[in-house]
């Protein structure tokens, strides 16, 4: 019986991507802090799309092209030469309904490309936020999955572990799991799951001080908290939009 279920794995870093045959996968994007969380963020308060680039002078060049908002961060902090940075709370709705974006950060858009670039033809944005949207997905679809981790330039990181841990936790019963990343990534979300914003704090995981360096303890809880929405983010004809029929 196991045999029909679709095969599940968890890829920690980008670094790892070679190991995993994408091209006939759902590869789930996984940047907790913050890139996924503000895309699914900004597209459910209406942003028209979201064109994801691997660099900064992409990004400038494609957003005098379109007039389209350019945003970004590298290394926590909005990248220089572009006009906002990577935190949900830049695109209330009041701001971006309507409008294009484009996006590049120092981890989640780059692994986007490299998904690209290994012959991934169906690619989501997963995040906290749309946790449960993302499980129902996959679930309905019943294909093989890679859960793709940013981490932080090739280094696994904490919170992208959790999210595959926590989709992992809620579908596991529909997929064939054989894969260590996938058991670890489990179990550390089983760990945490009571209050994951203090497992990261006690761990002092990386990214937690790196942000709470800044004052972004805000978005931290923010980006830990699951199901602040209801959208799908999929990527298509070089952009990220709203995947229709998900309610």
């Amino acid at each position: 019986m196991d045999k029909k279920k679709p095969q599940l794995y968890t890829c920690l870093s980008p670094a790892l991507l070679h190991l995993y045959d994408v091209s006939d996968s759902i590869v789930v994007i996984i940047d907790i802090l913050r890139a996924t969380s503000t895309i699914t963020t900004a597209l459910k308060n209406g942003a028209k799309s979201i064109i994801p680039v691997d660099s900064v002078a992409e990004c400038i060049r494609i957003g005098k092209q379109i007039a389209a908002i350019t945003a970004g961060e590298r290394d926590g902090q909005i990248a220089e030469g572009l006009q906002y940075g990577n935190s949900p709370f830049e695109y209330p709705e009041s701001f971006v309904a309507g409008k294009t974006l484009v996006l590049t950060t120092t981890n989640g858009t780059k692994l986007l490309h490299m998904a690209l670039d290994r012959g991934a033809k169906e690619i989501i944005i997963g995040s906290f936020c749309n946790l449960d949207t993302v499980c129902d997905y996959l679930i309905k679809k019943n294909k093989p999955v890679v859960l793709a981790c940013a981490a932080w330039k090739d280094r696994v990181n904490i919170e992208d572990s959790l999210f595959a841990g926590a989709v992992i936790k809620k579908v596991k019963e529909q997929f064939t799991i054989n894969c260590d990343a996938s058991q670890i990534a489990e179990t550390m979300f089983t760990n945490a799951s009571s209050d994951l914003f203090e497992f990261m704090k006690e761990k002092e995981a990386s990214h937690y001080k790196r942000l709470s360096s800044f004052g972004l303890e805000k978005d931290i809880m923010f980006c830990l908290t699951p199901n602040t929405s209801n959208v799908l983010p999929f990527y298509t004809d070089g952009k990220l939009i709203k995947k229709p029929g998900i309610i």
